[in-house]
């Protein structure tokens, strides 16, 4: 396969080191094997998260050099507020340390115990957060989008119908925000098309209902946008951006995706009052409306890499490395979710371990089987993550997946290479997948901090 070439040359490097298999299973006896407990000295490669992973450019570490430290209005949020808003649109931009916190700052002040929230599919700290306030997230995906082997331009797309029939059996007056994740991170980080985009603002707003876009990885979204959808060519990303931008009524923003940095995010509205509110919010957790919790070096990296996000050379590779990645794993016959995504690839547990019982968390043992065989450490997206409700119950989703997330800029395809020799080495003996039990959780968000014994 010919890999096409990075549209970056490396300045500085970071040593790793795979340490031998009998200390790798000695760390998951210590972390009672959940990776996430794992230090990450002792990790070979890391794809755990794409999330405030990647590396900075030269143009951002210039950039930490003019960090201006005032408390009130510095330099550095004059900077970040006009260019999130020549992307946005948005009248308000408000930083926050990273996105969790948008999320809580927005469905805290429109959320009410008994409400639903309707996605596409609500992340992992989404979901938390709307469930937090006693409401209930609501995925409504399309059907294409559950079906692993289906490759189809845009499975990350809301079922319009589905919404519909939702807003009619619960009223409008319990649906307080609609949401919608571009990339679809929980479905595959399978892209959502404009035209669905505008479509299912114009059904919200017909009953009165805000739209928030969940904008984390808007700029691969858009890119795919550019290169799959009819019509869509021959514009720029950042204008395919501002147009997506302008059917919503805000959006919450993680730029530890496609901000490009290593820590900070924004959430940004229309809504004179409710800007308001989220800035009293935002000032008794976070801080000044214009730090959010980041210092001012922070905010001038975000705004760079903001801009950054949006060269089209940087997404061609940063989509292909990714492409070539799951076709590596395709030709070596192990089944993930197609088409690949922007951010990541999600091998399909299901489909390699058919057999596997759910309620013996098979996608979680492959994490634990990818580290204990080559020292990489990955996420589960299947009935851990997923698979507890506020009550207490569990129903698994009907995708049991495991996300290898590609930070950006920071691994080759050498690298790549190799987790996909580990895959098939896991998938030539699957008896090195264990089965697992839980033996201690917490009532929400369990996967990061959860407790586990092989069976």
């Amino acid at each position: 396969m010919e890999f096409m070439p990075e549209p970056y040359r490396t300045k500085a490097v970071e040593r790793i080191t795979l340490l031998p298999r009998e200390q790798r299973i000695e760390r998951l006896r210590q972390a009672r094997f959940n990776v996430f407990k794992i230090p990450a000295a002792d990790i070979f490669i890391d794809l755990l998260t794409d999330s405030g992973t990647g590396a900075m450019s030269d143009n951002q570490w210039a950039g930490l050099m003019i960090g201006d430290e005032s408390y009130a209005y510095c330099r550095n949020y004059i900077t970040f507020e006009d260019t999130v808003r020549d992307i946005t649109g948005f009248n308000h931009i408000i930083p926050v340390h990273q996105g969790r916190v948008a999320e809580n700052l927005l469905f805290t002040c429109t959320v009410k115990k008994g409400d639903y929230v309707p996605s596409n599919n609500h992340f992992d700290t989404t979901r938390a957060n709307v469930e937090h306030q006693g409401a209930m997230a609501v995925d409504l995906v399309v059907d294409e989008g559950l079906d692993p082997k289906l490759d189809a331009p845009f499975k990350g797309n809301i079922d319009l119908n589905k919404v519909e029939n939702l807003i009619k059996k619960v009223g409008r007056d319990k649906i307080p925000v609609g949401m919608l994740t571009v990339t679809n991170n929980a479905g595959g980080g399978q892209p959502v098309s404009l035209a669905n985009i505008k479509a299912y603002s114009e059904l919200l707003h017909k009953y009165g209902i805000p739209f928030y876009l969940d904008a984390c990885r808007y700029a691969e979204n858009c890119y795919f946008i550019k290169k799959r959808e009819p019509g869509q060519q021959n514009r720029s990303v950042k204008e395919i951006a501002r147009e997506m931008f302008s059917y919503a009524d805000g959006c919450t923003m993680s730029a530890k995706k496609d901000g490009l940095a290593n820590i900070g995010g924004f959430i940004a509205t229309n809504n004179d009052e409710l800007a308001i509110r989220l800035k009293n919010m935002l000032i008794l957790i976070e801080g000044f409306i214009t730090y959010g919790g980041l210092a001012g070096r922070d905010l001038e990296a975000i705004a760079r890499g903001l801009v950054e996000a949006l060269d089209e050379d940087y997404l061609a590779y940063r989509t292909e490395q990714v492409r070539m990645f799951g076709q590596m794993l395709l030709d070596e016959g192990i089944p993930i979710v197609q088409p690949p995504g922007g951010h990541a690839i999600f091998v399909d547990v299901n489909g390699l371990l058919p057999k596997f019982p759910r309620d013996q968390y098979p996608g979680w043992g492959v994490t634990v089987a990818l580290y204990r065989e080559g020292g990489v450490r990955a996420v589960e997206i299947g009935g851990v993550m997923l698979g507890q409700h506020p009550d207490g119950s569990e129903h698994f989703p009907e995708m049991e997946l495991v996300r290898l997330a590609v930070p950006r800029r920071v691994y080759s395809m050498a690298h790549l290479a190799y987790v996909v020799s580990i895959l098939k080495k896991i998938r030539d003996d699957k008896s090195l997948v264990k089965p697992l039990k839980i033996t201690w959780q917490a009532p929400a968000l369990r996967h990061f901090t959860a407790d586990f014994a092989e069976i």
